[in-house]
């Protein structure tokens, strides 16, 4: 059976606010054209806390009328997390109806993915049950985080690499109050991130059997007439 073909852009530090907006143009574009092409965005953000739709305030152990970063509540599943350079996020714009149905089967999709990433380092990854992520020796090493409508996903996955971890200091880590926040640099010091991208982006395509094609930003911008918001290029 041949690949499906699917779009990797590769990027690097970026607004939050602005992937945001471009991941649900990206959504609304493929809910009009259900045959574009699946995606794959690889990239890291500056300081920032996103949080669920339904996740509590009382997670946060800040001020949220002053915050040490952005906080931005958005349409994903969840409690609130934390981003940073140094963690790779993943978002995948798929359309299921090419892949299978079932939220259950893409969020252990997502894991597996990871799981695989991780063992390219002689460190099992493992899944715990009843929560969504990827820990290592009992550490959360990657965070998953979904929405999808009309079975075009949005939102997706961060795999801490060696970013600065006490962001998460400020936070109830996914609502997990007995479980530490770990990264990828802990286990492995000389680690290097384009190198974990690189790992990421084939361990993805092999899970879902895509033919990941490199994309470029501005090549992404012109093909889905994705606009840029107020400050951002």
């Amino acid at each position: 059976m041949s690949s499906r073909a699917a779009w990797l852009v590769q990027a690097g530090c970026l607004d939050y606010a602005q992937v945001w907006a471009w991941q649900r143009q990206l959504q609304d574009n493929r809910r009009n054209n259900p045959d574009r092409p699946d995606v794959l965005l690889l990239l890291e953000h500056p300081a920032v806390y996103t949080l669920g739709r339904g996740s509590s305030l009382a997670h946060l152990k800040f001020d949220p009328q002053h915050p040490p970063a952005p906080v931005y509540r958005i349409e994903r599943g969840g409690e609130v997390t934390h981003h940073a350079p140094g963690q790779l996020v993943g978002y995948p714009i798929l359309n299921l109806r090419h892949h299978r149905c079932d939220l259950h089967w893409y969020l252990r999709q997502l894991e597996a993915v990871l799981i695989l990433v991780l063992a390219n380092y002689g460190l099992t990854g493992e899944r715990i049950e009843g929560l969504t992520g990827v820990w290592v020796e009992g550490k959360k090493l990657a965070a998953i985080g979904i929405q999808v409508s009309r079975w075009i996903s949005l939102h997706g996955f961060a795999l801490n690499v060696c970013p600065d971890l006490a962001g998460f200091e400020a936070i109830v880590p996914c609502g997990i109050s007995d479980r530490a926040v770990g990264s990828l640099v802990e286990f492995c010091p000389d680690v290097r991130l384009e190198v974990v991208r690189s790992q990421v982006a084939g361990a993805f395509a092999q899970t879902f059997e895509l033919d990941l094609q490199p994309c470029s930003l501005e090549q992404l911008q012109a093909e889905e007439n994705l606009t840029a918001i107020a400050g951002n290029p």
